[in-house]
């Protein structure tokens, strides 16, 4: 765990983001696909551009995007996947993945390192170092896991 986490992976957060708020966010389904990642960062990129965040933070929130929905393809029996980007104050994005959580509970979402000669196993451990806050609640819009992240700039 994190220094950066105010709550361990297994409690809820209280800020999941506003379903209903379109111009402070952008929610996004896809299927369960590889090529799904791909479209999520590209979207994520277009939106923060476009609120005008600096390029920092949009590139990190780009790489927390692309590890959260990878591991939402990879580690569950989800059709598909929500992913959702929205404004939670000045300077600030909290990043969102939610997955139906077909096939058990959330499991370790811990952000352990990997053995050097691993090719993967990394990603909630860049969560863990870039993220200002992050963690693991249950969904209330698809029932199974919701995994966010927040960011400042």
């Amino acid at each position: 765990m994190s220094p950066h986490a105010t709550t361990s992976p297994a409690t809820t957060s209280p800020e999941l983001l506003d379903i209903a708020n379109p111009d402070r966010t952008h929610w996004l389904e896809l299927p369960a696909h590889r090529s799904s990642v791909r479209v999520a960062r590209r979207t994520v990129d277009a939106r923060l551009t476009g609120w005008r965040l600096p390029q920092e933070l949009c590139e990190d929130a780009v790489l927390l995007v692309s590890e959260l929905a990878t591991n939402a393809v990879r580690h569950t029996l989800s059709a598909r996947i929500l992913c959702g980007v929205g404004l939670m104050g000045e300077g600030r994005v909290r990043l969102e993945v939610h997955d139906h959580g077909y096939g058990g509970g959330s499991g370790d979402m811990t952000g352990s390192r990997p053995g050097g000669e691993a090719e993967g196993g990394r990603g909630l451990f860049l969560v863990e170092q870039i993220a200002e806050t992050w963690g693991i609640c249950r969904s209330r819009l698809t029932g199974g896991n919701a995994v966010w992240a927040n960011l400042r700039a």
